[in-house]
């Protein structure tokens, strides 16, 4: 009788040991459906770590939605270690920052128990501005037009200079800039909201915004924020400040309201889109191992298709620039109704019509594909109205009465920490942090496993120590 295993090998990988972070090989493979993580450290054993659960869509990611790397302006490390260990970005990284962070504080008014930076009231640790200044050029230095760059924490706009290095980010050559915020001082502040407005165009507000029942709130954030999130979107929609609802998915807390709270964002004039992040094991949630709360990105794709009717599966794709870890959708809000977009677009324009960018800005191939989509009779030029500034993928598109305000869009975010690790989708990432030291841009995955706070001393040097070191002359490449 022949002997053959309970699943089909796929592929082989590297990884991590999800106990002591050291780098093991692996292998992908698929099994009802699903797809898997297999792995073994030598001194702490085997797991088996859920992927995906969509076979078919994995695979589009891998063999479909791939586009030519696009590289930052400059590097910031030489490649010594390897990967994970050389970040900053090194020459061996495949792409660009689509989105950059800068972290402006710990402090934060709140103490969630998901926090990735554990930051709270017990770290009151502010940047000085100068600093601040030095990591945004640091991102300029790599970028020279970046996409986008938000502002966070902690809760950034508990930072005394706030404002000061809100003018700052404006006076670069920035092109979208956001906010990461919980919107207490929005929703508590007389007048903070207002000047908030005076930043736009350009610039959105990423607002906390995981259930709008209390229990998951409690579980997540460790306070009942209802109130709070309501007050401060009331006062966002008076100003029509572009905001995007952020959500942190725990599996068997939030994750049935999804849909629920896509719904709930149609009906709010400031809400240009929700995002769902899974929850990563990091910060706080260091020694969160259990499977029984973990999501992949497939699994909440599944479940918002399931929870509303306002996308079908076509609708939702892989980003082409980091497919493992980006998913998205698009609508537009026309006369009460919301038209999905996205499944309109062929998927070889997403690929093929512009260059690697969560804005794809006046990219022709994919303007002229988009266009056809509005109107057979006027060229893009004779119009007098753009919809300005769409995110993830794509580009300004011109037609009669359209905005902004018009787009709704839906972003599937899966950080990658040391349980999922797969050394070739770290590679690609495209959300990258700008570093205190103001010299190294990192991946935001490698830099909650590595290099945030004092990791890069107590847990990167022993792992960096223990790696064979190669000549740098004969693996820098440019």
């Amino acid at each position: 009788m022949a002997r053959t295993r309970p699943y089909l090998y796929y592929d082989a990988a590297v990884s991590l040991c999800t106990t002591c972070f050291r780098r093991i090989d692996a292998k992908i493979v698929f099994e009802d459906s699903n797809v898997f993580m297999l792995k073994r450290c030598p001194q702490h054993g085997f797991e088996r770590v859920l992927i995906a659960d969509d076979v078919d869509y994995y695979r589009r990611c891998r063999e479909l939605f791939l586009k030519p790397p696009e590289m930052p302006q400059v590097y910031n490390t030489p490649i010594k270690y390897g990967c994970p260990y050389d970040c900053g970005l090194c020459p061996d990284h495949e792409q660009h920052s689509c989105l950059s962070l800068i972290e402006i504080c710990d402090a934060c008014n709140l103490t969630c128990p998901v926090c990735y930076a554990d930051s709270g009231p017990h770290r009151p640790n502010f940047r000085p501005l100068a600093q601040i200044e030095a990591m945004l050029d640091a991102v300029v230095r790599n970028e020279l037009e970046p996409d986008i760059v938000q502002i966070s924490g902690g809760e950034p706009t508990l930072h005394p200079d706030f404002f000061a290095l809100l003018d700052a980010a404006k006076a670069r050559p920035i092109k979208h800039l956001m906010v990461n915020t919980n919107g207490i001082r929005i929703a508590t502040e007389e007048g903070f909201a207002e000047r908030l407005a005076t930043y736009m165009p350009e610039f959105e507000l990423y607002l906390q915004f995981d259930s709008l029942e209390r229990d998951p709130l409690m579980h997540l954030r460790g306070a009942d924020l209802r109130h709070i999130r309501s007050k401060a979107l009331e006062k966002l929609n008076a100003l029509n400040i572009s905001t995007t609802l952020v959500v942190t998915v725990e599996r068997g807390i939030n994750d049935n309201e999804l849909g629920t709270i896509i719904d709930f964002a149609l009906t709010q004039p400031c809400v240009r889109g929700v995002t769902f992040q899974p929850v990563q094991q990091a910060g706080r949630l260091t020694n969160f191992h259990s499977a029984e709360h973990r999501l992949t990105l497939t699994e909440v794709r599944r479940r918002i298709l399931q929870q509303t009717s306002v996308f079908a599966p076509e609708d939702i794709i892989p980003v082409p620039c980091h497919p493992d870890s980006l998913a998205m959708a698009y609508a537009l809000k026309l006369a009460g109704k919301v038209v999905p977009l996205t499944g309109m677009i062929p998927p070889d324009v997403l690929i093929n019509g512009g260059r690697n960018t969560i804005i794809y800005e006046r990219e022709e191939g994919i303007h002229e594909a988009i266009f056809k989509l509005f109107s057979t009779n006027h060229s893009p030029q004779s119009q007098a109205t753009t919809l300005h500034d769409l995110l993830c993928c794509l580009p300004q598109v011109s037609a009669p009465d359209l905005s902004y305000a018009n787009l709704f869009r839906i972003l599937i975010v899966q950080f990658i920490d040391a349980q999922t690790f797969d050394l070739r989708s770290i590679k690609k990432t495209c959300v990258h942090i700008a570093h205190p030291d103001a010299q190294r841009l990192i991946p935001f995955d490698t830099y909650n496993l590595f290099y945030r706070d004092n990791l890069e001393e107590t847990r990167l040097a022993p792992l960096r120590a223990a790696q064979f070191t190669f000549p740098l002359s004969r693996l820098t490449q440019q």
